[in-house]
């Protein structure tokens, strides 16, 4: 990463505001109150026989258990244990460490396909309660399951929901926050040339009563070292198709526009960079808007977001209704 600074100038609203941002290296996971979520307790001792006593999730097929071998007898003992642990344990059984067999508990199996569950997330709201082997597809598909960090500086493991993860961001990552829908900003690097290490900016906005990650950042696109700018926003995927947003940078008479819907934070922000799904700029265009000697990027990157409505209308966003 660059030891320069990236200087941010921006205009929220009709307010400016100047801020010089240092470059991030690196950041710890914070778990606090955002880490994964427990399991919903088990009910009965029938639920507590399908937990794994290694990681303590729900067990599926194949359901293995011990197998104890005595002199010439061998006695099935009773302990059960998830197909993915019982190679973590070195084929030992972790409840009295006798040697594991290859034998799957085939009555336990047949007791799981009669229970109906809750939904792990039913602490963060889902109110959902499932065949015992449909649970899994639903809670890898669950609006109430935890989003991770979007912080893209780093390879951060936070995870929580979206107000746990806006306070992260400002406490932690110590990012930007706005409150409004649209904003003027002016990106500064001292030299543009050196995109090898990513130059990445994040900052985000409160609108209508909702979070989006405005990101800016610099990669090589095949050969040709570019600069993008896109939207993503902090909540689930059906909720972003609810809002639009424009982006525009340009000097000397002419500018370049990209509008679009933002992504929601469930797709990693590598993945919506990679799509080419926001405003790219090459180098070239990016130093003619920067003018002068064509040796410091000077890019002012406006924009706005507004809420799409039924019919042809649009939502007009002003700003003391996005907060």
């Amino acid at each position: 990463m660059d030891s320069d600074g990236i200087e941010c100038v921006s205009s929220i609203d009709g307010m400016d505001e100047e801020t010089s941002l240092p470059h991030h290296t690196s950041s710890k996971a914070h778990g606090g109150g955002g880490g994964p979520h427990p399991v919903v307790a088990p009910a009965t001792s029938v639920h507590e026989l399908l937990e794994c006593p290694v990681c303590t999730n729900s067990m599926y097929p194949p359901i293995h258990q011990k197998l104890m071998f005595s002199s010439d007898l061998q006695c099935q003992n009773g302990h059960t244990l998830c197909s993915t642990c019982k190679t973590r344990v070195h084929n030992r059984c972790p409840t009295c460490r006798q040697e594991l067999g290859d034998i799957r508990c085939l009555a336990l199996e047949k007791v799981a396909e009669s229970l109906e569950l809750p939904c792990k997330y039913g602490s963060l709201g889902c109110p959902e309660i499932f065949p015992y082997y449909s649970k899994l597809k639903h809670e890898s598909q669950c609006s109430y399951r935890p989003y991770s960090c979007p912080y893209a500086g780093s390879e951060c493991l936070v995870v929580g929901d979206i107000p746990f993860l806006v306070t992260h961001l400002r406490d932690d990552h110590k990012v930007d926050m706005h409150t409004g829908c649209t904003f003027n900003h002016r990106y500064v690097k001292s030299n543009p040339r050196e995109v090898e290490n990513a130059t990445w900016m994040l900052t985000v906005f409160n609108c209508f009563g909702h979070y989006f990650c405005l990101h800016f950042e610099a990669f090589q696109l095949g050969m040709a070292p570019v600069y993008m700018a896109f939207l993503r926003f902090m909540g689930d995927e059906n909720e972003a198709r609810s809002f639009s947003y424009s982006l525009e940078v340009g000097a000397n008479g002419r500018k370049l526009t990209w509008e679009g819907t933002p992504r929601s934070i469930r797709d990693g922000h590598r993945k919506v960079r990679d799509s080419h799904d926001g405003l790219i700029i090459q180098r070239n265009m990016a130093l003619f808007f920067s003018g002068g000697d064509r040796k410091e990027l000077k890019l002012r990157v406006t924009g706005r977001i507004w809420k799409e409505q039924q019919g042809n209308e649009t939502g007009v966003c002003m700003p003391n209704l996005c907060s």
